[in-house]
């Protein structure tokens, strides 16, 4: 995240347009994967682009940087932006988000948390999903099950 605290420093708290992509990762038992965030809250692996990526190559190297996992095939469900998507962070930061939504269904490795960023991360059936979902992962995972009843 060099590039946002680069970009931080020139142009303090005021908004930014930042692009980042998730993942809605599906093991054998269709269970999804979340990460329980330090603040308590649950979201989708994910974050936001450097320099030089793909949208791709960002949602594979949060999901290794935060669950220890290496994601095969992605299938890109939707790009999310737009006024609803805007955030304003504990440090007074604010952006809107631009945020592509993968979904992955083959997995290697074992999870390992990255304990900077999470304090827990296991797969739950998506019937019965945590409800204290961070701001926006709701939003990400319902056209996906809606797809799925299809």
């Amino acid at each position: 995240m060099n590039y946002v605290k680069e970009l931080r420093k020139l142009v303090g708290h005021r908004p930014l347009i930042l692009p980042g992509s998730v993942v809605l990762i599906f093991n054998d038992n269709s269970e999804l994967l979340l990460q329980q965030r330090r603040d308590g809250s649950w979201g989708l692996p994910g974050g936001i682009m450097e320099l030089g990526e793909s949208l791709e190559e960002t949602a594979r190297r949060e999901v290794k940087e935060e669950t220890g996992l290496d994601i095969g095939e992605l299938g890109l469900l939707d790009v999310f932006s737009g006024k609803d998507f805007y955030l304003k962070v504990s440090n007074g930061d604010e952006l809107y988000s631009v945020t592509a939504v993968f979904v992955a269904k083959e997995v290697k490795g074992n999870i390992e948390i990255d304990k900077q960023e999470s304090i827990d991360v296991q797969y739950f059936n998506v019937k019965e999903l945590p409800d204290d979902l961070t701001r926006g992962t709701w939003n990400f995972i319902e056209p996906y099950l809606k797809k799925m009843d299809k």
